[in-house]
């Protein structure tokens, strides 16, 4: 249990709320005195029932719906190439033109929002899995803590384009070296973010009562200190899919990303860049749903970060 607490807890019976039976594990509860006073105590999820949370989460939704749905709205297949269809202007046929390989460019970018998406919903997750179970455990062992923070060192040392470049190399484009470079970017911002709460919660007092009660390390930690760690994750979480939609723009932008011709939004607007004079919607339709998409996350992000002060 000295991992929990650092220093030597003489806490008398008579000075705990409740006296003595209130020392059972389970019964030793939040004192007012530990509680932050502006903090809310309702579900994040609640936040986004009304301002800017609900304003992100519509936007994101739309674009979610539009991935989901990309089989029925697209009105051609997104490697379909159209007779007699270069470059074509916006009409009541292709909404947002045609391609230079005579491809329509709203089935490719719906389909694109897929490919998207599914690499973010992914990517981020996993490198929060993983990112806050080394902080955990850097939060509640000594010797891990400097093994952890080193190899956040390592990671961070390197930006994450230049990581992309770098893993492009080894692995070769593709989905694979996207989710990799996002995974490995956003293990260091979890590990440092839940190990910081770790440390901060670990010290308050009714996890000293917990310990000087007899509970376990590992009842503690899965009934107290776990808990009111991962608070901010939320938080970051929103924060990170809006970062990894641009890293997966970027890399697919530079031709490291998503190997054609499946389509992505990086690569739709990579195309769609050399043509903006003869057809600026090949570029300007990619561009609008990443900005919506990380809008949405952003938002999202700051409503959770309002409900909780953080």
């Amino acid at each position: 249990m000295s991992e929990l607490v650092d220093r030597n807890v003489t806490t008398p019976e008579s000075s705990l709320p409740g006296g003595p039976a209130d020392l059972r594990p389970g019964l030793v509860p939040e004192t007012p005195a530990d509680r932050d006073p502006r903090r809310s105590t309702e579900p994040l999820w609640r936040s986004l029932t009304h301002g800017r949370g609900l304003a992100g989460a519509v936007l994101v939704g739309i674009v979610v719906l539009l991935g989901a749905l990309a089989p029925v709205l697209a009105p051609f297949a997104p490697d379909e190439q159209l007779d007699a269809s270069f470059l074509l202007g916006p009409s009541s046929t292709h909404w947002l033109g045609t391609d230079d390989v005579n491809r329509d460019v709203l089935s490719r970018v719906l389909f694109g929002i897929r490919a998207d998406l599914v690499i973010v919903f992914v990517a981020v997750p996993a490198g929060a899995i993983l990112g806050s179970l080394i902080g955990l455990v850097a939060g509640i062992r000594g010797y891990t803590d400097v093994v952890a923070q080193r190899v956040f060192d390592v990671i961070l040392a390197f930006p994450a384009l230049v990581l992309a470049i770098a893993l492009t190399a080894v692995l070769g484009p593709g989905v694979r070296a996207i989710v990799l470079v996002i995974v490995l970017a956003e293990i260091p911002v979890f590990g440092r973010l839940i190990r910081t709460s770790v440390l901060r919660v670990r010290e308050l007092p009714y996890i000293e009562a917990a310990v000087v009660s007899g509970a376990s390390t590992g009842w503690v930690l899965r009934k107290h200190v776990q808990p009111n760690s991962i608070e901010p994750l939320g938080v970051q979480l929103a924060l990170s899919m809006s970062v990894a939609v641009f890293i997966e723009g970027a890399m697919s932008f530079l031709g490291i990303g998503v190997v054609p011709p499946t389509p992505s939004l990086g690569s739709i607007l990579s195309d769609g860049n050399r043509y903006l004079e003869t057809n600026p919607l090949f570029a300007v339709g990619p561009l609008v749903v990443v900005s919506l998409l990380t809008l949405g996350f952003l938002l999202i992000s700051q409503a959770f970060a309002h409900a909780r002060r953080l």
